[in-house]
């Protein structure tokens, strides 16, 4: 008869499972339109660039205690109209903000009071909240060793 440790119910929303097989918590999650505030003008470069700046600087305000990375928006240019901005650039239509936690990065960590965390700003073409291995390939491809941080919880 051996012992297992009892099953702790999950505390995070989701998780989601990197390239690199490393497993990620997912803590909090905001979603919002990506050009839900837009009242005029159209999607163009200028626009998608102080859309992405809001979204980090707003990321960093709500964990000011992780880093923060960008995983770069797929960028589509549907038609030939070129305004006084230049060409339509239309990025995905979900932008998002994700605080994800691991296990500790560093060996000499005590797993048990050690977490590695990053703050993690994407865009996807729908609402849905990532899973497993169904998320974005370019959010699954983060380079989590060389971008989060431990922290003593």
């Amino acid at each position: 008869m051996h012992h297992r440790r009892p099953r702790v119910p999950t505390m995070s929303l989701s998780h989601v499972v990197l390239t690199s097989g490393r497993a990620l918590d997912l803590s909090a999650l905001h979603l919002s339109s990506t050009y839900g505030g837009m009242l005029e003008g159209y999607p163009c470069k200028v626009v998608n660039e102080m859309t992405i700046r809001g979204l980090m600087r707003a990321a960093e305000q709500a964990f000011p205690s992780t880093p923060v990375h960008l995983v770069p928006p797929p960028r589509e240019h549907p038609d030939q109209y070129t305004g006084a901005f230049g060409p339509v650039e239309v990025l995905p239509r979900v932008a998002c903000v994700g605080s994800f936690r691991s296990t500790a990065l560093d060996p000499a960590h005590d797993p048990i009071l050690y977490r590695s965390a990053l703050t993690v700003v994407w865009f996807q073409s729908t609402p849905h909240v990532p899973s497993d291995c169904d998320a974005e390939p370019d959010l699954r491809d983060v380079a989590w060793e060389e971008l989060a941080e431990d922290h003593e919880l």
